[in-house]
């Protein structure tokens, strides 16, 4: 699939991976839809001086169902034609289980999950009746490492898997395809937070890239329509422990978590 010209949508697109992302598309001459909580004009300007050939800027809150909604219902009442939809928003929870507050299960749910499947339902239609375009998901390796105190958050991002593997098979035939991005550590804010959260009762891996070299690979897996993109170096190696000698992944795992 080709870059230019086309209309993304990215949730959480003001920072991180979204961020990386959103100037990833710019630099690729997109017309560039921003879904954030808040207004941010330094944010349009960069994204245009980066070569984004326009840049909307769609305020709302994901962790509300009602806001989703409005969003969906915004999008489809002015015509907006949306080629790419980029599912990127997302929460970190962590923690013993019994200890993680469960507001924040529910909210890290509704971003992660929820609001990904209520956007992709709400957008896909338009896609299908055009037959063009392209639905990409970003999951995580806790996808398939399953950690300890990662319960919550590696329960939404198996989803996500789950979620965008049925949807490609249903897709068939349609001119529409999904990529479902497999992250491994993005050197951002919500990364430093894994250490806060899990830190208490495990050691947590240091092994990380920046999000502008992420983006660069992401382009990669459009360009060339791979379904999936998975990490390279050890956190590959890891992930392929964890599914193909699952026995030795806990074992190692276990080796740094205590209560």
């Amino acid at each position: 699939m080709k870059l230019d010209n086309q209309n993304v949508l990215i949730t959480g697109a003001n920072r991180g991976i979204g961020l990386g992302l959103a100037e990833m598309f710019a630099r690729g001459k997109t017309h560039l839809h921003l879904v954030v909580r808040k207004d941010e004009p330094e944010l349009v300007t960069h994204l245009k001086n980066l070569g984004a050939l326009s840049v909307r800027v769609w305020l709302a809150d994901l962790s509300a169902r009602d806001q989703v909604e409005n969003l969906v219902k915004d999008i489809q009442s002015q015509g907006v034609i949306i080629d790419v939809l980029v599912n990127n928003a997302g929460l970190l929870t962590g923690g013993l289980i019994e200890e993680q507050p469960l507001d924040e299960i529910y909210q890290m749910f509704q971003v992660n999950l929820l609001s990904l499947v209520h956007l992709t339902r709400g957008l896909l239609p338009d896609m299908i009746k055009r037959g063009h375009g392209k639905v990409i998901n970003n999951a995580s390796v806790s996808a398939f490492m399953h950690f300890p105190c990662a319960t919550t958050y590696a329960a939404s991002k198996s989803a996500v898997v789950a979620f965008t593997d049925c949807l490609d098979l249903e897709l068939k035939g349609t001119g529409v395809t999904t990529l479902c991005l497999i992250t491994p550590g993005i050197k951002t804010r919500m990364f430093d937070e894994i250490s806060k959260k899990y830190g208490k009762n495990i050691e947590v891996p240091n092994d990380y890239i920046s999000a502008e070299e992420y983006s660069e690979r992401v382009k990669d897996a459009i360009l060339s329509d791979h379904k999936f993109l998975f990490p390279r170096g050890l956190t590959a190696l890891g992930l392929g422990i964890s599914k193909y000698l699952p026995g030795v992944f806990k074992w190692a795992t276990n080796r740094r978590f205590h209560r």
